[in-house]
């Protein structure tokens, strides 16, 4: 019943459309209607890890520092300044006083030192609550001191070029330690921050829903209530945009961009960001362990039709493991692996893995995952032009991420993966150093290893000279190109829609989800 209601609805929208009428929408003035892409894990922001979970935390989480509208640079937050000692290993925050949590507690240097200590010191009385899957972006951080009622001190035993910029992430926000006590690993379904909306409810697989926090320290949102919607099926976000349902959609579908682009009753937003998909490849066991078979997928798979066919050029065929977007440490030098299936099969011959059989992680949808069923085809017909038989295994979002996250030993050979992240010292470092294999609490679930490049990464991040962690990274990735731990496919630049009566509305380049000054016209 529920298919043939949204054939029903397609073909209405489409009818509609072609007669150039527009489609009112149903939606309350005071309310936007958002639609996601997946079931979120949780709203405790230690604790997870996609975008499409950030999407709802940025707007009821603030963090010490946020990035400055349009940029990836850092500006105050709940800080209203920061001092840096000479040395580069002691960062003082003067926090914003006056400032309380959703749930009525205060905000000051011990709620801070709380949040972080929750994450990094073991014996914390609420470490339990974890795990804390992304709190390797505060590891350089010894020693968290509360200064007086409104000033905090981070201490480290050396420099740590990226601290700002990481604090800046969701993984940043400070949630209520009161929230944390009374609620402990359940606070994810009970937040509490000091956005500009807060919590009001969460009904599994229906929605989200946000309220207007009215005392809010940077003025008041534009919008009384924002509910999230988790609509995984494309073809349903669509027609649900098209029917007025919602009033906003993330990551439209290719296929589906013109058909807004062209309407004057959308609005349709795109933004270029530090975005890569990829495959990972299990290192650890079976013929990928060899890199000529590594390479050997990298030539077989056409990115550039991918890019075209599937994806309808929203992105650009990838050329290693650091998006184009941080130009300052982006080696142009290096090319994408061109589409070359004769040097694959001789790749694939030489390492005697013809006719070999590869089990391919592929997800339904999730964050920045493009068309992830499609593209998983397609890179399955261009393997097996190359003589590698490619066994398809396809899961929901959340499902997807508990099995791929531990890593693919002893269950897959390859997965579709995606990143978007805010320094390009992020996804290397969690994803592609030896200590950052899964048992080590890291991303790096094909088990790459490479002592130089653990190096280059440990000196890129102790460097406080641009210049020089510029050329640190850029040497890095020379070296994973060539080793090929990973298929590099594309470089998405993000897109929305929304209804032509949203206002205020812009998509960031850090890829999250700012809704703080939008209302509805």
């Amino acid at each position: 019943m529920l298919k043939k209601q949204i054939r029903v609805m397609l073909l209405l929208s489409f009818l509609l459309l072609s007669f150039g009428l527009t489609i009112q929408a149903a939606t309350p003035k005071d309310v936007l209607v958002v639609a996601q892409i997946a079931e979120p894990k949780s709203m405790d922001p230690a604790t997870v890890t996609a975008v499409n979970d950030f999407r709802i935390l940025m707007n009821v989480y603030d963090g010490l520092v946020r990035y400055r509208s349009g940029t990836l640079e850092v500006e105050p937050g709940l800080a209203e300044s920061w001092t840096i000692s000479d040395d580069g290993k002691v960062y003082t925050f003067s926090l914003r006083q006056g400032i309380k949590f959703h749930d009525g507690s205060p905000f000051n240097a011990e709620a801070v030192k709380f949040n972080f200590d929750r994450m990094l010191v073991k014996d914390h009385p609420y470490a339990e609550t974890g795990p804390f899957p992304l709190s390797f972006f505060f590891s350089a951080i010894k020693e968290t001191t509360v200064v007086d009622e409104y000033t905090v001190r981070f201490r480290m035993d050396d420099p740590y070029a990226p601290l700002l910029s990481n604090l800046a992430y969701p993984t940043g926000l400070i949630i209520s330690p009161e929230a944390v006590k009374k609620h402990g690993k359940d606070v994810g379904r009970n937040p509490a921050g000091t956005g500009p909306y807060q919590f009001r409810e969460w009904k599994s697989n229906q929605h989200v829903i946000l309220d207007r926090n009215g005392s809010y320290w940077d003025g008041q949102a534009g919008l009384k209530s924002v509910v999230f919607r988790p609509i995984t099926d494309a073809n349903t976000r669509v027609a649900e945009m098209l029917s007025g349902g919602i009033d906003m959609m993330v990551e439209v579908p290719p296929d589906n961009v013109a058909t807004f682009s062209s309407n004057t009753s959308y609005a349709l937003h795109e933004q270029a960001g530090p975005h890569l998909w990829f495959l990972i490849l299990n290192l650890k066991e079976g013929p990928l362990q060899d890199k000529r078979v590594r390479q050997a997928l990298n030539y077989a798979i056409n990115k550039q039709a991918l890019v075209e066919n599937v994806l309808q050029n929203t992105a650009t065929v990838a050329s290693g493991p650091t998006p184009a977007a941080f130009s300052w440490a982006y080696n142009d030098a290096l090319q994408p692996y061109p589409y070359d299936p004769a040097k694959a099969r001789e790749l694939v011959k030489a390492a005697g893995a013809e006719g070999a059989t590869l089990t391919f992680y592929v997800t339904e949808g999730g964050s920045g995952m493009l068309d992830p069923v499609p593209m998983g085809t397609a890179i399955q017909a261009d393997l097996k032009a190359i003589g590698l038989n490619v066994k398809i295994e396809t899961y929901e979002w959340n499902t997807f991420l508990g099995k791929v996250n531990p890593g693919l030993e002893g269950k897959a050979d390859m997965a579709e993966m995606a990143w978007m992240t805010n320094d390009p010292d992020t996804l290397p470092f969690l994803a592609l150093r030896t200590s950052a294999w899964p048992d080590q609490g890291g991303f790096n679930s094909g088990y790459y290893s490479n002592p130089q490049v653990d190096e280059l990464l440990e000196q890129a991040r102790v460097s406080t000279s641009q210049t020089v962690r510029a050329a640190l990274y850029k040497e890095m990735q020379r070296i994973v190109h060539d080793d090929a731990p990973w298929v590099f496919v594309a470089n998405w630049k993000q897109n929305a829609v929304t209804g032509s009566n949203v206002q205020n509305f812009r998509l960031e380049p850090s890829f999250l989800l700012l809704l703080h000054k939008v209302s509805k016209n």
